[in-house]
């Protein structure tokens, strides 16, 4: 089949969908992205199995880094477990949905996937704020961004113990790492909604950061707290 090298990406023509079949891809993968995003892991395990919703503690947030301070024990690796394989089985769909165009199809369902975990629908549009279902989907696009969007999150982690500053390293050198690997401009449009998103559900903790009452992280859970 006839191919033609867009950027770094090798595009199959005859693979690509176009008109109505681009709109129903679009459409579906975005559905189907967005749900998955919903099974938020922390809201499930805490809701019901711990039966003490995530999100009556600390920060109120139903992320991962609320439910071990909150919560800790070994339930912590099935959150992890569930918002690693739900952006891993959205990013397939996008792959497959989108043929030829397989590289927009993760950064699409990639989006939608992530709005579904900030924004589940039936847990009343509350949910957490994307890091790992993020960092998960950077694995899955390129290794190169995902080696700047891992190593400077956990690098600042580890230096500072504030798992937010690099959460917000995280979603801000996302589009830039996209940027430089793959300058398209769908692709990187699409970074920067993805970066932003990120950003932005951690505003709270900026402002905490830039006033000095950020908590840092512990490896000792506590029942109360920010995150």
């Amino acid at each position: 089949m006839p191919t033609f090298l867009s950027g770094q990406v090798t595009v199959d023509i005859l693979a690509v969908p176009s008109g109505p079949a681009l709109l129903a891809v679009l459409l579906v993968t975005a559905a189907a992205g967005y749900l998955l995003g919903c099974f938020n892991g922390a809201v499930i395990v805490s809701k019901y199995i711990l039966r003490d919703d995530v999100r009556t503690h600390g920060s109120g947030n139903a992320g991962l880094t609320n439910f071990f301070r909150t919560f800790g024990g070994p339930l912590t690796f099935v959150v992890i477990l569930c918002d690693v394989l739900k952006a891993v089985a959205a990013l397939l769909l996008g792959v497959w949905l989108f043929g030829g165009w397989a590289l927009l199809g993760k950064y699409w369902a990639g989006l939608f996937c992530l709005l579904g975990h900030m924004f589940p629908c039936m847990f009343h549009f509350k949910g957490g704020k994307g890091i790992l279902s993020g960092g998960t989907i950077a694995i899955m696009i390129d290794w190169r961004i995902a080696l700047v969007v891992w190593g400077g999150f956990l690098l600042l982690t580890i230096l500072t113990r504030y798992v937010s500053l690099g959460s917000l390293w995280a979603g801000a050198s996302f589009p830039f790492a996209t940027w430089a690997c793959y300058p398209e401009l769908p692709v990187v449009a699409l970074s920067f909604v993805i970066g932003g998103l990120i950003v932005w559900q951690h505003r709270g903790n900026l402002q905490r950061l830039l006033n000095g009452t950020e908590r840092k992280f512990s490896l000792h859970h506590r029942s109360e707290g920010k995150s």
